[in-house]
């Protein structure tokens, strides 16, 4: 996807949320504030935009966005439960309505037979609303990133216009 091809969806997003008069927090691990960084590009993005977490450690997961320890030693930080307690966590530590949680594995190396390189596991929330998502991206670090940012931005927009 071309930098321009991202700025629309990126705006479509910011489009879906101000007719949804609601606002959008980001909880980010492997993308490491990306899709954060796309939205607030926009120029008027704070309208629909209020705030981004980027949780890179175990420690910061738990720290800011109250991913229970258990769950992380369980399953790990690239897991569908950690995905969900971090999109639950963005929302309940923020005044945003819509989130959603990005934790993987980009590369070159953190892969394992279970959990390839490439490995992406997202969540969205909106209300009792919970969707997630595990892909299996390919390329290098920054493709797997970009291919996630995407898949973010395009369940914002979905989950947003479920209801439609």
């Amino acid at each position: 996807m071309s930098e321009q091809e991202c700025r629309q969806l990126a705006e479509h997003v910011g489009q879906c949320l101000l007719q949804a008069n609601a606002v959008m927090v980001t909880a980010e691990s492997c993308t490491g504030g990306w899709v954060a960084c796309v939205a607030t590009a926009i120029p008027g993005s704070s309208r629909w935009f209020e705030r981004g977490f980027v949780t890179y450690t175990n420690e910061s997961k738990h720290e800011m966005l109250g991913v229970a320890n258990t769950t992380l030693d369980q399953y790990g930080a690239v897991s569908e439960q950690t995905v969900r307690e971090m999109a639950r966590g963005a929302l309940q530590h923020s005044h945003a309505q819509v989130s959603v949680a990005i934790s993987g594995i980009a590369g070159p190396g953190g892969g394992s037979a279970e959990k390839p390189v490439g490995t992406v596991w997202l969540a969205w929330a909106r209300g009792e609303q919970l969707r997630t998502h595990r892909a299996l991206f390919s390329g290098d670090r920054d493709q797997v990133r970009e291919q996630a940012v995407i898949t973010a931005l395009q369940g914002i927009i979905d989950i947003i216009t479920a209801d439609d």
